[in-house]
């Protein structure tokens, strides 16, 4: 039996980090995804915005008492390929 191939961008410790967070939340601030994958500022902003031009991450920049708010939600596409993520890699190791 092949193994199936894995999402190259999902593959990825910080974008898997970040989708994992999201899948068990209805949306998170750009500061609780800081706290909980532990990156820099600029490689979350990136690896977000990667997960954004995928169609896997819905990004919302607002304003919380005149300071950036930045919110994020998985979508169903992100839902999707995290779903198929996991199974494939759970053929690698049930091999």
């Amino acid at each position: 039996m092949a193994f199936k191939d894995l999402d190259p961008l999902l593959h990825n410790q910080l974008r898997l980090s970040i989708i994992s967070l999201l899948i068990g939340v209805e949306s998170a601030e750009f500061k609780y995804l800081l706290d909980k994958t532990e990156a820099t500022r600029g490689n979350l902003s990136v690896q977000i915005t990667k997960l954004k031009d995928a169609g896997y991450v819905d990004v919302k920049k607002t304003f919380r008492n005149n300071y950036p708010l930045t919110t994020c939600k998985i979508t169903a596409k992100g839902v999707d390929a995290f779903e198929k993520y996991v199974d494939a890699i759970s053929g690698y190791l049930n091999k």
